[in-house]
C-alpha cells in the first residue's frame, strides 16, 4: 500500500505535521510510516525523559504512543515507526526511497538539538534532495483546519506545471479548490505571454480532472511577499510550489524562493522537486 513518511522529533510542530499525515493518509487509504533518526552528534537525550536510561527505548514507548494514538483514524490503513541512525536527512530520504513514499511531511520548526535540522541548513537539503513531494509544516499551524484552498503559483520557469499533478490528487482527496495564480515578475510580454500560456495548460488540465479552480494574476516584484500576502487574502489553507534547487560540487541548495517560502510562510507548503533536476542531484 502507498504510504506518506511522517518525521519526527516528538516536538509539538512535529506531531501537529503528523496529524496532518494522518488526515491525509485517512482520506487517501495510505499508510503512515513515522521515521526518527539519532545523529549522536547532535541528539541531546535532556529533551527526552531525564529517567530514561535508554534513548532509543524512550523513542520507541513515545511512538508506541503515537501509535495508540492515532490508530484508529486509520482503520483501513497501517502506521508505524522506524528509528534511523546517521545524518538525519539523508536517512529520512533513503527511508522514503526504500519504502517509495508518496510524500513526506514533517514540521519546521523542532526542539533543542535539533533545530540545525528542521530550520537549518539540512532541511533545504532534504526538500531538494526529495524523490517525492514534501509537505511542510511551521509552528502554530492548526491541524484542526482541513484543506480547501490551495493556491498554486505558475511563473515562466518550464518546470512550474510538475506540481500540478500531486497538487490536484490532495485537492481531489479534500474536495478542495486550488487557485492558480499567474505570477508576473517580469515586465517583457514575451515572459508574461509564457506564463498564460502554461497557466492555460493548468486549467485545462485541471477541467479535465474534475478539480474545482480559480483563475488570477499578479505583478510581483518579490515572489515569496506576494505570494504569501495573497494567500492570506483568499485564505489559504496550503501553498503549492516548485523547489527552485540549485546544484554546486559544494552544496545543495533550494532555490531563495522557495526556501523562503518554506521558512516564512504562515500556512503548510507543499514542495515539489524538479524531476530532471532531481536526477542530477541523487546521483
Amino acid at each position: 500500500m502507498a504510504n506518506i513518511i511522517a518525521a519526527i522529533d516528538f516536538s509539538d510542530c512535529s506531531v501537529n505535521a503528523l496529524e496532518h499525515a494522518v488526515s491525509i493518509a485517512s482520506r487517501g487509504a495510505l499508510d503512515v510510516h513515522m521515521i526518527w533518526v539519532n545523529n549522536p552528534s547532535i541528539t541531546k537525550t535532556t529533551i527526552y525523559s531525564d529517567t530514561s536510561a535508554d534513548l532509543i527505548d524512550e523513542i520507541k514507548k513515545q511512538f508506541a504512543k503515537l501509535v495508540d494514538k492515532y490508530k484508529s483514524q486509520l482503520p483501513d490503513s497501517i502506521i508505524d515507526f522506524v528509528i534511523r541512525e546517521g545524518k538525519v536527512y539523508r536517512e529520512i530520504i533513503d527511508e522514503a526511497k526504500e519504502m517509495e513514499s508518496l510524500c513526506i511531511v514533517m514540521g519546521t520548526h523542532g526542539v533543542s538539538g535539533f533545530e540545525q535540522f528542521w530550520i537549518g541548513s539540512n532541511a533545504n537539503k532534504l526538500i531538494s534532495v526529495s524523490p517525492c513531494p514534501v509537505i511542510t509544516f511551521r509552528a502554530g499551524i492548526d491541524v484542526r483546519t482541513e484543506l480547501r484552498c490551495i493556491l498554486m503559483p505558475i511563473d515562466s520557469t518550464l518546470d512550474t506545471r510538475q506540481k500540478v499533478p500531486f497538487t490536484a490528487y490532495l485537492a481531489r482527496l479534500y474536495d478542495a479548490e486550488i487557485y492558480v495564480l499567474s505570477i508576473y515578475a517580469s515586465k517583457y510580454k514575451s515572459i508574461q505571454k509564457r506564463v498564460d500560456e502554461y497557466t492555460d495548460q493548468v486549467c485545462e488540465y485541471l477541467e479535465d480532472e474534475g478539480i474545482k479552480f480559480h483563475r488570477d494574476h499578479l505583478n510581483s516584484d518579490n515572489l515569496t511577499t506576494s505570494t504569501i500576502e495573497y494567500a492570506k487574502h483568499i485564505r489559504a489553507n496550503m501553498i503549492s510550489i516548485m523547489t527552485e534547487q540549485e546544484t554546486s560540487p559544494f552544496n545543495l541548495l533550494v532555490g531563495p524562493y522557495a526556501q523562503q517560502m518554506v521558512n516564512n510562510s504562515p500556512f503548510p507548503v507543499l514542495s515539489i522537486n524538479p524531476f530532471e533536476t532531481m536526477q542530477v542531484s541523487t546521483r
